[in-house]
């Protein structure tokens, strides 16, 4: 079994495609398109890296953050932010599990970098 991504995005055709750019690489991939229900998913699904949007209906991706490095269960768990709004970088420099930023529009191969580097593998 691959290590698990779990994407947060409002743009479900950027989830279809690193859902299968992921899956593709071996990678067992689950997704969520607002932000309101992230929290409780990602504790349920235990992945191993999210990838998370900032701007999210219901509760944007800095919030999700803060939450996330809240809780015991979840604050261990790597981010990678996904953003086109480049000076949202520092808004996140106080959450130590974000671990790489990659700005829209990123290359798959951008991507799997700071995966693999987030991931450490």
């Amino acid at each position: 079994m691959g290590k698990r991504i779990y994407i947060i995005e409002d743009s479900p055709e950027l989830i279809d495609l690193l859902t299968e750019a992921l899956s593709h690489e071996g990678f067992d991939v689950f997704s969520q398109d607002t932000g309101r229900q992230a929290v409780a998913k990602i504790k349920e699904a235990k992945p191993d890296l999210i990838l998370l949007d900032v701007m999210l209906p219901g509760l944007d991706g800095h919030a999700i953050a803060g939450q996330l490095s809240a809780d015991d269960a979840t604050k261990s768990i790597p981010i990678i932010v996904l953003t086109a709004l480049g000076q949202a970088k520092s808004m996140f420099d106080k959450f130590p599990q974000v671990r790489g930023f990659n700005l829209k529009p990123f290359t798959t191969e951008e991507l799997l970098t700071s995966i693999k580097t987030a991931l450490q593998v």
